[in-house]
């Protein structure tokens, strides 16, 4: 097993739901952790309920590249290194494609997708240096498609594809990258507000294990590519 005590991570969209759930897991092994958001509001309330000081709240749009370079500059300056990056900022909006806006296809690409390089980007002679280790959310949408999801799926189709694709050009500088596939997550995706029947759901807080268990696993296996569900339907 792998120590990870002490090593740095910064999460991207870790104000809330999935990524303040593997902020939550991270702290709780010792994990240095940096979160960003878009809202400085949201990225300070996400601070004050982690309540750790071993926690950086940083306001930085993924969708602007200068933004997540700075945000790993921030990074450096306060723990001297960065060893773990997760990109799981997203969102979705669903529609019919012949009634999909350019808006809302551009906000989706540019976040889901566009986003996840521009962090892989601004951190990735971190990782090299560090042998650091790389993991993007993607969707079980990134490998099922759906009515409505033209958008969404062809974003997070993208997210797998580059993540696996990543991992190949990264794994001989000791790079390991990994993209999760959940299905469904009881968080605030798409302005849903999490309440008592989203039991059956995979929650927060077991993407945050699953996490955990990864960075610690023997430095010899990458799990490249994982699908998780929940045990049972609604």
């Amino acid at each position: 097993m792998q120590d990870i005590e002490n090593k740095v991570a910064y999460i991207t969209g870790g104000t809330k739901g999935i990524g303040l759930g593997i902020a939550k897991a991270l702290i709780s092994n010792g994990v240095k952790v940096a979160i960003s958001g878009r809202s400085i509001e949201a990225v300070t309330k996400a601070k004050e309920e982690l309540g750790n000081e071993n926690v950086l709240a940083i306001q930085s749009d993924v969708r602007n590249f200068e933004d997540e370079v700075q945000a790993v500059e921030k990074i450096i300056a306060t723990y001297g290194k960065l060893d773990i990056v997760i990109a799981n900022a997203g969102m979705g909006k669903f529609a019919p494609v012949d009634q999909m806006s350019l808006e809302d296809w551009n906000l989706m690409i540019e976040t889901n997708l566009t986003g996840v390089f521009h962090t892989l980007k601004a951190s990735v002679e971190q990782l090299k240096e560090n042998k650091g280790y790389y993991i993007s959310i993607a969707s079980l949408a990134g490998t099922n498609f759906f009515a409505q999801g033209a958008g969404y799926n062809a974003s997070k189709f993208g997210v797998v594809g580059f993540t696996q694709a990543a991992m190949l050009d990264l794994r001989n500088y000791d790079v390991k990258c990994t993209t999760i596939m959940p299905g469904s997550v009881t968080s605030h995706f798409n302005e849903h507000v999490p309440n008592e029947a989203d039991g059956w759901k995979i929650q927060p807080e077991d993407l945050g294990q699953m996490i955990v268990d990864l960075l610690k696993m023997n430095p010899n296996v990458l799990p490249s590519k994982i699908e998780v569900r929940p045990t049972k339907t609604k």
